[in-house]
């Protein structure tokens, strides 16, 4: 016999053209919402949630549906085509409705399931150089740990839960339905603490502070990050550990100034220097290399010095060094050196300016 006189339709809220998906979106928003375990105590809304199974178990069906869309419930309180749902109950393993439910139950029954810990997000300083060759370095953090006084129970002292008899859940009858949900008393657990641990106040978890080694990948930059799997914080339940990502951030440096894999040196030189040319020593990241400047070479002119940047994180081919060229002036010159520049002066015939 139908539970309700109300149209199938009406009671989803959809149109009577509605599209399957359409209907099991209705169905599961509904479903949720006036579910007996999420509404205990509450017969409007046990009523109603059987109203909505009813009108779902003929609407998610083609060919109940059809019937139903011909000759309305009359079909389906005198002939077969309902009976299945009146005498089979409701054991959520029918008509598709279990996948409809296991996202609603998860949250019912997620007390006694593991948890994976917390992720963990830190900051590590690395110079210019430990980007450039990699390093192996050293970081503290402190992070929740399993404590070690009651091994992450929390418990001092605990017994069997009596109320689930340490099951860890309980069959509930409404009605047609039948369902199963986490034991209130124990939280799922099947035992019931007498005595919080005193270490962690019954948390199971505690704070610690723990030293690792990092190890930094040639060609690290500044936003990169390294991901340390298992390292953040302690699972409960059983749970995983969580996963440790370390942002690194590139210090600036003296003297080189990084662009992508590129790097860039200002290189001092005399006035002499720059006219006359010569062997000049310029500073790299694997030490000073000696270059040849050409003569007449102005003030800013850069020089490519191949291979001598940062290598790429993936390929592991390295950028270029760029020596910028400065001419340096002096700052303080005798009577003669003065006399030498203006001669030095006129040889310029106004090219200065121009």
């Amino acid at each position: 016999m139908s539970t309700t006189t109300q149209d199938y339709y009406e009671i989803l809220g959809v149109k009577k053209d509605a599209s399957v998906d359409e209907i099991k979106k209705a169905y599961r928003r509904l479903a949720r919402k006036h579910h007996p375990d999420l509404n205990p105590g509450d017969k409007g809304a046990e009523k109603k949630f059987k109203e909505i199974n009813e009108a779902y178990e003929v609407l998610s069906d083609s060919k109940k549906r059809a019937e139903y869309d011909q000759f309305g419930k009359a079909e389906f309180e005198t002939g077969p085509g309902f009976e299945g749902f009146r005498t089979r109950g409701f054991d959520f393993g029918f008509g598709g409705t279990e996948d409809i439910f296991s996202d609603l139950f998860r949250n019912l029954r997620q007390e006694d399931v593991p948890l994976k810990g917390s992720d963990l997000v830190t900051s590590l300083d690395i110079s210019l150089e430990e980007a450039y060759k990699g390093a192996t370095k050293s970081l503290s953090l402190t992070k929740e740990v399993v404590c070690k006084t009651c091994t992450g129970s929390g418990a001092e002292s605990s017994q069997i839960c009596s109320h689930c008899k340490g099951i860890g859940s309980l069959k509930q009858s409404r009605g047609v339905f039948r369902m199963s949900h986490a034991c209130p008393s124990c939280k799922g657990s099947g035992k019931v603490i007498t005595r919080a641990c005193k270490t962690c106040r019954g948390k199971g978890l505690g704070m610690a502070a723990e030293t690792i080694k990092v190890k930094i990948p040639p060609g690290a930059e500044t936003g990169s990050r390294i991901k340390l799997k298992g390292m953040g914080g302690a699972g409960t339940k059983g749970g995983p550990p969580g996963d440790l990502y370390i942002e690194l951030a590139v210090t600036q440096h003296p003297l080189f100034k990084r662009e992508g894999n590129n790097i860039y040196v200002e290189v001092p030189v005399t006035f002499v220097e720059a006219v006359l040319g010569g062997k000049i020593q310029v500073p790299t990241l694997d030490g000073p290399v000696t270059m040849t400047l050409p003569s007449e070479t102005d003030s800013g002119k850069k020089f490519r010095l191949k291979g001598k940047g940062i290598p790429n994180r993936k390929t592991g081919i390295k950028g270029d060094e760029f020596a910028v060229i400065k001419i340096m002036v002096p700052r303080t010159i005798n009577a003669k050196t003065k006399e030498a520049l203006h001669e030095i002066e006129k040889a310029y015939k106004g090219e200065q300016r121009s």
